[in-house]
């Protein structure tokens, strides 16, 4: 992924997009079409807002596009709790009342920058390795509808989240070994099926619903 962020020099090979090697675009330009959230993601000691937005909102049009996104981000309900809402700062650092976030809730901020940008290209890795099951699925529902038309790539272990992927890419040892949509790989009956069903232990249905048991 930062290969094709243009993060990382090209030592071999090309990546082409739109035919045309990114090395030939603007830099910034070119790194500013995507919209990422990796691993290492970073909370700021600044306002939730200028967390979001990653800079202070200007007009009551940006403070309620922070809003949208963190609730498009399952972060609503706790947003609603908070003293000072989105003018609320994050970490102790510089606020002695400010909000220390669990994992969980940092990683539905960094996921709220994505929904806040709107880009043309969204990198998700590993977005919900510290949410619960209910939280993950409503999280990329919204993020599958905010962006239609785009192109969204998602990094996961869970493969409950990779059925709604258009074209599934399963990796082993840095290669890719299987692709295709869902359907297609569990007819396959390969690594794919055989990595879904062992995670799909950890389900039940209770009452048309999902439970997780793991």
């Amino acid at each position: 992924m930062k290969l094709l962020m243009g993060l990382y020099p090209v030592s071999d090979g090309n990546i082409m997009v739109g035919g045309m090697d990114i090395g030939k675009y603007e830099p910034e330009a070119y790194r500013d079409c995507f919209g990422t959230v990796f691993q290492d993601f970073q909370i700021f000691s600044l306002p939730l807002c200028g967390n979001v937005l990653m800079k202070a909102p200007e007009t009551d049009a940006e403070r309620q596009i922070a809003v949208d996104a963190l609730d498009k981000a399952q972060f609503g309900e706790v947003l609603k709790k908070l003293p000072q809402g989105i003018d609320t700062f994050l970490t102790k650092e510089f606020d002695e009342n400010g909000f220390v976030c669990s994992g969980g809730q940092a990683q539905k901020v960094a996921v709220a920058r994505v929904f806040a940008k709107s880009p043309q290209v969204v990198i998700l890795d590993e977005p919900s390795s510290a949410l619960d099951p209910i939280a993950e699925y409503n999280m990329y529902c919204n993020m599958m509808e905010a962006a239609k038309g785009k192109t969204v790539f998602f990094i996961s272990h869970r493969m409950s989240s990779a059925r709604m992927a258009d074209r599934i890419l399963f990796l082993e040892h840095g290669y890719i070994v299987e692709e295709g949509t869902h359907k297609e790989l569990m007819e396959k009956n390969g690594r794919y099926a055989e990595m879904f069903r062992l995670q799909a232990k950890n389900y039940q249905e209770v009452n048309g619903g999902a439970l997780y048991a793991g």
